[in-house]
């Protein structure tokens, strides 16, 4: 029998949702500390605390969300996604997906439905954020990604997804103003009130 090429796709994406969800099984099971998040980046498990100034970031990017979209606007923090890429079970600090969307038949949100991600940088996962995450992100074409990094004082803005990567990067010093009006986020966000770490 001649298995095409599809096939040892769809065998492979199988395999890694079965992985990954008995690796959340198995986290669900062990102590995580509260206020602290789980994700699953390449097959590795990772773990951070959550800080006030993490948490004040997500707070503002959320809120502006459902200021401009109403609060039935779908937007999530820490649910998992399954994105591209091998065992990528990615639980994003901020995703907005399109109003649309429906959860698959495992009653999770598809990776296919995200218009909008943000994380703020911790410390020791920063290099995720900024490299295997904002790949998954650009692989599953997800229109903008925000990273916002309070280490720096700066957002970084990554649009036109393009064969695994980010066509365009804009970069903004706290204090200034995101145009993100032309994408389908809609919206400028200010970050004035973006804390510091």
């Amino acid at each position: 029998m001649t298995v095409v090429e599809t096939d040892r796709i769809d065998m492979a994406d199988n395999s890694d949702k079965q992985v990954l969800d008995e690796m959340f099984e198995a986290l669900e099971r062990m102590p995580v500390p509260e206020g602290y998040r789980v994700e699953i980046v390449g097959g590795a498990v990772y773990t951070s605390p959550q800080r006030d100034v993490h948490w004040e970031i997500i707070r503002r990017i959320v809120r502006a969300l459902e200021d401009t979209f109403g609060m039935s606007v779908r937007v999530f923090s820490d649910v998992r996604i399954d994105f591209p890429g091998r065992l990528n079970g990615l639980c994003p600090d901020v995703a907005k997906l399109r109003a649309s969307a429906e959860k698959d038949g495992d009653g999770r949100w598809r990776y296919e439905d995200v218009e909008f991600i943000a994380e703020v940088i911790s410390k020791d996962t920063a290099a995720n954020d900024y490299g295997p995450k904002k790949t998954a992100y650009a692989s599953a074409e997800v229109p903008v990604y925000l990273i916002a990094d309070p280490y720096q004082g700066r957002c970084h803005v990554y649009t036109q997804p393009k064969g695994g990567d980010y066509v365009t990067e804009t970069t903004v010093a706290f204090g200034g103003e995101l145009d993100l009006a032309n994408t389908p986020v809609g919206l400028t966000l200010a970050t004035a009130d973006f804390p510091r770490a």
